[in-house]
């Protein structure tokens, strides 16, 4: 007879199983088109097998969501105080751009990437979560840091939220770019250097001049 600690291994790598191929068939046909089906034949197990983790397709696509949703990016802001990355002025910035420049080109959050692009015409629960994800947890604390730059005199004074949106806006079109030219298997060497091209070019658009 397995151990608990045999067993609780067992199970969590049957689970992981089932959501690295969950992961992989709705990057390619969307949430419809990845039956609970595909995903048992793709793992190796039987249809039945998949409902003794999850209760249907439906939570499996949740947990899917939640990898995006709840990743090392999105507490990107407190891992340190935000006054702390304020003071990093151009500093912050770069390390911010590298964050979503990791992202981008990780292998997992590429196809999380591509899920929510499939799906944001069709599920309205994807949308907010992603208007949620991007705007409170991205533009709101990015302004916020922006701000406190401009209270220190690192930055001109300007409209914080508006300044936020100028410098995320461009990251998320080059991920948005890169994922869709490795959809047609297209070269992104181009782009590797973008994201910190991106950074120089913003901050000598804005930084206070001594």
């Amino acid at each position: 007879m397995l151990s608990n600690v045999q067993t609780s291994k067992t199970i969590k790598s049957t689970k992981e199983k089932i959501l690295e191929a969950a992961l992989e068939l709705i990057s390619r046909y969307g949430y419809k088109g990845a039956s609970v089906r595909k995903i048992a034949k793709a793992v190796g197990v039987r249809e039945s097998a998949i409902y003794n983790h999850f209760k249907n397709k439906d939570e499996i696509f949740q947990e899917i969501l939640k990898s995006l949703f709840s990743s090392d990016f999105s507490d990107f802001f407190e891992k340190k105080p935000i006054e702390e990355n304020a003071k990093k002025g151009k500093k912050f910035l770069m390390e911010y751009a590298a964050t979503v420049k990791l992202a981008t080109f990780d292998p997992k959050h590429e196809k999380l990437f591509k899920i929510v692009l499939l799906e944001l015409m069709q599920n309205k629960e994807v949308r907010e979560q992603f208007l949620n994800y991007f705007y409170d947890n991205n533009i709101k604390k990015l302004s916020h840091v922006l701000f406190l730059m401009m209270q220190e005199g690192l930055i001109r004074q300007s409209d914080p939220m508006l300044m936020a949106r100028e410098f995320f806006a461009p990251l998320f079109y080059l991920r948005l770019e890169v994922t869709l030219l490795r959809v047609d298997e297209k070269s992104t060497v181009t782009l590797s250097t973008m994201f910190e091209k991106h950074v120089e070019f913003f901050w000598e658009s804005v930084a206070v001049r001594a």
